[in-house]
């Protein structure tokens, strides 16, 4: 038995891509962009890609999708994203169906009142240092980013 060489492998993505920025949001001099690209089956794959100082240590910043803006005292999170690794400032994650039972299409992606944040570390005090954040969504395009208006988000689904 032999394989087809002239079949193509399926495309994996549909070219439907947005992007969000992620603004500097503590002392750490870090920004970065989030890229969603809706995956041939209707799934968004989330790339977030830092740009900073990356570090030779195991260390990796916690990252999620969260409910409603930057600014909302105990947002909900909606997905834990994949960590994003310091040495490499990359990480990827396909969207699974979020803590509320949703599941995101592209569109609905476009519509939705969240936001993403990265923390320093999963507990302790280093949790509520947010290396980076943004709007995503709707909540994007109707907010200018002020870091000083950076609420606490909640550990809770």
């Amino acid at each position: 038995m032999g394989f087809a060489c002239s079949d193509p492998e399926p495309d994996t993505y549909t070219g439907k891509v947005a992007e969000y920025e992620l603004y500097k949001s503590s002392d750490f001099d870090f920004n970065g962009t989030l890229t969603v690209k809706e995956l041939v089956g209707g799934k968004l794959e989330l790339s977030i890609i830092l740009d900073g100082a990356n570090s030779n240590s195991n260390v990796s910043y916690p990252a999620h999708l969260h409910f409603g803006n930057y600014q909302l005292q105990d947002a909900p999170i909606a997905f834990v994203l994949n960590s994003v690794p310091a040495n490499s400032l990359q990480s990827v994650t396909v969207l699974e169906q979020l803590s509320d039972g949703s599941k995101l299409s592209f569109e609905d992606f476009a519509l939705f009142d969240g936001h993403v944040k990265i923390h320093l570390a999963n507990d302790g005090p280093d949790y509520e240092v947010i290396l980076v954040a943004g709007d995503i969504g709707l909540a994007a395009e109707q907010s200018v980013f002020d870091p000083s208006k950076m609420a606490v988000c909640g550990k809770d689904f």
